[in-house]
């Protein structure tokens, strides 16, 4: 087990700023490339100007590299005299927000009590190398108590079909033709809130890389983006709406407004397909019985019963890759023809 961490944890880094008010990145342990540095400290609340933009805790996701921020304010007195705020930076291959939290808060005790980061460095290769890090007076901490399982249900997609009812297909279909959803919050903790459930709507895939919960409109950051094919993205930049180049789908999260891109809307077209999967959706989220994670199991059944009969649809043709000729053959309603295509594309299930 240890071993996998140790090639999930990429480095360890510490932000700090001082009673002049100026914000330095002091430490890294190993490395950081420039780049990721970069926005690494655009990322870091004591970097940005307004003393209400605090955040204890934000993550996000840059080149293929998860990185967790914990930000605390130093109360007097300590071993840290001549700083006000510091942040730790955590990178790692792995999507795990509670993983890292709690390990950062074990870090920031120490560099509180120590005033060096010696001591984050030594606990830093305790988790690498023995996946555990133990002390008394700053708590303990073991990797294998933070399955990923558990960050992949840790949100509520309740939450998510209480807010979009049956507009929640909007998002389903976006994520299930792997098309580019951009998210706008000016709260981030709302934001990655909900942007972290989204990819359980696809739970077959288990797959968060499509997640990038926390951008600015950067060109290093959309430069990064646009090299995905679909995403879910996160702005707090109200300025994204007008940015229709970076979004097939777009939700407006304080309005609860979610609209289709021109370019998008004839791949979105809905039908009673649609209409099926929505209701279904809808039904398992309002029963109080269900669990979240009930809630994901449901959609993913009917998924995978949307899947096993695009499979059976592909073995009937040559080399298992269907076309637009053989699904006409079958005289699906025109929305359900025009999803089935558009998902044998995503899924790779089409002939080129």
């Amino acid at each position: 087990m240890a071993t996998t961490e140790m090639q999930l944890m990429l480095s360890v880094a510490l932000i700090e700023k001082d009673v002049n008010g100026d914000t330095l990145w002091v430490w890294c342990y190993p490395s950081v490339d420039s780049d990721l540095r970069t926005v690494l400290l655009s990322k870091c609340c004591l970097t940005q100007d307004s003393s209400r933009d605090f955040h204890t805790f934000v993550f996000g996701q840059f080149c293929r590299t998860w990185y967790y921020i914990t930000t605390v304010e130093v109360q007097e007195p300590t071993a840290l005299n001549k700083v006000t705020h510091f942040s730790i930076v955590v990178t790692a291959k792995d999507f795990n927000p509670e993983k890292y939290a709690a390990l950062s808060r074990i870090l920031c005790r120490m560099y509180v009590k120590h005033g060096s980061p010696v001591k984050m460095m030594e606990a830093y290769i305790t988790v690498l190398t023995k996946g555990i890090c133990q002390s008394d007076e700053n708590g303990s901490f073991l990797i294998k108590d933070y399955d990923v399982r558990k960050a992949y249900l840790a949100g509520s997609v309740k939450d998510v079909v209480s807010q979009f009812g049956m507009e929640t297909i909007i998002l389903y279909t976006a994520l299930m033709l792997k098309k580019r959803i951009v998210v706008h919050h000016p709260r981030i903790e709302a934001l990655l809130e909900f942007t972290r459930v989204l990819p359980a709507l696809t739970w077959h895939r288990k797959d968060w890389s499509i997640l990038h919960p926390y951008e600015h409109l950067t060109d290093i950051e959309l430069e990064d983006l646009k090299k995905c094919p679909g995403y879910i993205a996160g702005f707090v930049d109200p300025e994204v709406s007008n940015r229709s180049d970076l979004f097939d789908v777009f939700v407006n999260l304080p309005d609860g407004v979610i609209t289709v891109s021109q370019s998008a809307k004839e791949a979105m077209a809905m039908g009673k397909l649609h209409k099926d999967v929505g209701q279904l959706i809808v039904q398992s989220a309002e029963d109080t019985e269900r669990s979240d994670s009930q809630v994901i199991k449901d959609i993913s059944i009917k998924t995978k019963e949307i899947l096993a009969n695009l499979v059976a649809l592909a073995n009937e043709c040559e080399d298992s890759k269907i076309t637009l000729e053989a699904l006409k053959q079958h005289h699906f309603p025109p929305a359900t023809e025009n999803f089935l295509f558009h998902l044998a594309a995503a899924e790779q299930l089409l002939r080129i």
